[in-house]
């Protein structure tokens, strides 16, 4: 089991170095090396210090994710390290690249820490529902104090060696040789005649109020529970003894093992990472993109051209006039300024940027040399006809021509080239610099190394990205219609608005549908009701409350009102007065008798009409696996993470009584809550959605 960790000497110094690359997670095999390692240099004659230091690119990245959901073996993690902190030699730990969860609880088991300045460390055990389970809720507040430590476990962050050095978490940072710097450290603190310095054995950090900070916790994480028990953990630090306190942290983290939320958030941990992992791209060579185009430079246009250029991308943006042309510029260059701020990059890099990497252009000829363009004009088929037909004609050879279309049809936008394989949709989403989720949309058509291409610039764009078939909205905005029409349909039968956005905040989401459409802007809502009616797609009860807002000149927060009022300012909301007489009329005009909806059913209602079309786009192909949907909705759309997407949530609260209430809601509308075929199959063979994730 030792082969993971390599043992030598150098003088009086006993070095373990971990082999386990990439990044050294702490499997099995390296928690037991470690352990015989320590054991062989207490027995070596002579050793009066060890140094841990890790090979490759991190000292150690936190857990063997392959072991995830596998009995524990021993040694494990809590008592290794506290095996590693009793050893009567002086213990060093010469950290680089990353150490994260059990790898910094490692480091802190150790007596002395030293780091290169691009080292960075954190406990992001809270991203999987989780609290740091190996002491690390007991020593990190020994060295930072109580707060500074919630800090770092209730967000989960990466904290930079120099930021670390200054919390007290790390001793001496140092350019060069991780493997020099720990020998030279380790021999320093020998020759000074320093001593083992065990973390456990300092002062624990001064009492705070631990109910206001645990509720305050738990209100930040809008229901995630696992941050405010991190609350509890360091509270045990500062009363009890240092091995109660173990205990305290060890029985919160085996409780929260057993939540749903740790189900959910696992499940997002490893669908964001199997997301983009297509087998039918296993062997698809991408094209070459260093150069791309973008069609039009609105919101949407100049955030797709700043994902690009901080990617390091070549951008052609092309729009109709000079004005427009000269107002897109600004749009990207306020992005590029923000991103100076939050240290994304450079002051010489923005200015780099904007006089090399940026050109913005008012003719099609200019997109002559591009090796991708995106289209990102107004939502109207004829207007992104005759944007491809242009694209078609000036493109060269082998160019992608993409569309960043919600909710159009691709094939019949690609029919109107004479390439349609070169032809895909790439949905982004606003602000598209900001937003994680890129819908790779693959037509009847598409190459599938386009399709590859399309995955590749989303990997260049730091995206998470979904495939998505042909349909109208694809896979988000079509589950998004339809449970907004469930919302809209609860809203005629008594609901209002604001319960409904109260009922999903308490849910999880950081805002409520509502609040959501004021922030995207009501216009777009109308535009595709105003097609769908033109379409015959109209629901049967049709209100036009929304409408009415639209027609008044109420846009949602880019014209101060909506549903809400922003006078007071974007975070100052405040029902609109105006709203619910409007809802009112509707009712009235309908013939219907309002009744009262508890905060329980509407989210019931809500999440079985997501669930119902979620599972009709997975069988149709839409979606090719459930966790497809749920990143999409993850990442698009202000799904809690912590319930692990649509799907998700459905597997944990059970699919059979979630089909039995639609199947209830349908005696009421029998179009709309149809049950789903892949649901009703998934009951009946006793089955859930994670079952098809396996299948691959």
């Amino acid at each position: 089991m030792s082969d993971k960790i390599a043992y030598s000497r150098e003088g009086d110094i006993a070095v373990l170095t971990v082999q386990n690359p990439p990044v050294n997670a702490l499997s099995h095999a390296v928690r037991q090396g470690l352990w015989d390692r320590m054991d062989q240099a207490e027995a070596d004659a002579g050793v009066r210090a060890v140094l841990i230091v890790g090979e490759g690119r991190a000292f150690f990245a936190g857990a063997d994710i392959t072991e995830f959901g596998k009995p524990p073996l021993e040694p494990h993690l809590p008592d290794l390290i506290n095996r590693i902190e009793a050893s009567p030699l002086l213990v060093v730990a010469s950290m680089h690249g990353v150490s994260l969860g059990g790898g910094l609880e490692v480091a802190l088991g150790c007596h002395y820490r030293i780091a290169v300045p691009s080292a960075k460390v954190g406990l992001p055990e809270v991203h999987l529902g989780l609290i740091p389970g190996a002491g690390g809720t007991q020593r990190l507040p020994r060295l930072t104090g109580g707060e500074a430590a919630l800090d770092v476990m209730t967000t989960g962050r990466h904290i930079g060696a120099g930021k670390a050095h200054d919390l007290g978490i790390i001793d001496v940072v140092k350019d060069g040789d991780q493997m020099h710097n720990g020998l030279a450290y380790a021999q320093k603190l020998l020759d000074q005649g320093a001593t083992r310095r065990p973390v456990s054995e300092m002062d624990p950090p001064a009492a705070i109020d631990w109910d206001a900070a645990f509720e305050a916790t738990l209100a930040r994480g809008r229901g995630q529970i696992s941050p405010a028990w991190c609350v509890r953990a360091v509270q045990a630090s500062v009363e009890k003894p240092f091995a109660d306190g173990l205990k305290a942290e060890r029985q919160i983290f085996y409780d929260l093992m057993q939540t749903d939320q740790r189900q959910g958030m696992i499940h997002a941990f490893f669908s964001e990472r199997a997301v983009s992992n297509l087998p039918e791209l296993k062997d698809v060579k991408p094209r070459a993109v260093q150069h791309i185009g973008v069609i039009g430079g609105g919101t949407m246009g100049a955030g797709i051209a700043t994902a690009a250029l901080l990617a390091g991308l070549e951008v052609t943006l092309l729009e109709m006039s000079a004005e427009a042309g000269q107002a897109a510029r600004d749009r990207i260059e306020r992005n590029l300024s923000g991103a100076v701020k939050r240290g994304k990059i450079t002051p010489k890099q923005h200015d780099q940027i904007l006089t090399h990497t940026l050109l913005v252009v008012t003719n099609y000829s200019k997109l002559s040399d591009v090796d991708l363009v995106i289209e990102a004009v107004f939502e109207d088929m004829e207007v992104k006809k005759q944007v491809f037909a242009e694209l078609d004609r000036v493109c060269k050879p082998g160019a992608i021509l993409a569309s960043n279309t919600s909710y159009l049809d691709i094939d019949e936008i690609a029919a109107t080239t004479s390439r349609p394989g070169d032809v895909l949709g790439l949905h982004f989403f606003s602000p598209a610099h900001v937003m994680k989720l890129l819908e790779v949309v693959v037509g009847d058509k598409t190459a599938p190394d386009v399709t590859a291409t399309g995955f590749a610039l989303g990997k260049m764009l730091s995206k998470i990205s979904v495939r998505a078939g042909v349909c109208d909205g694809f896979i988000g905005n079509r589950i998004l219609a339809t449970y907004r029409q469930a919302a809209d349909q609860m809203i005629l039968d008594g609901a209002s608005p604001y319960d409904i956005d109260a009922a999903l905040e308490e849910f999880g989401f950081a805002m409520g549908p509502f609040a959501v459409a004021d922030l995207a802007g009501l216009d777009i809502g109308w535009a595709v009701r105003k097609r769908k009616r033109a379409e015959g797609h109209a629901p049967k009860r049709d209100a036009t409350y929304a409408d009415t807002l639209c027609e008044q000149g109420h846009f949602g927060q880019k014209t101060g009102k909506g549903y809400y009022d922003y006078a007071a300012g974007n975070k100052a909301r405040v029902p609109n007065p105006d709203v619910l007489p409007m809802i009112e009329a509707d009712r009235a005009r309908l013939g219907i008798t309002p009744r009262t909806f508890t905060h329980e059913e509407i989210v019931r209602r809500y999440m079985a009409a997501m669930v119902n079309e979620s599972a009709k786009v997975v069988g149709e192909g839409i979606a090719r696996r459930p966790l497809d949907v749920d990143m999409t909705l993850l990442f698009g759309y202000g799904f809690p993470r912590y319930r692990g997407g649509p799907l998700k949530w459905a597997d944990i609260v059970g699919l059979a009584p979630l089909l039995q209430d639609i199947k209830s809601y349908a005696a009421e509308d029998p179009d709309f809550w149809a049950s789903a075929p892949l649901l009703e199959e998934l009951v009946a063979d006793n089955k859930t959605f994670d079952d098809l994730n396996k299948k691959g």
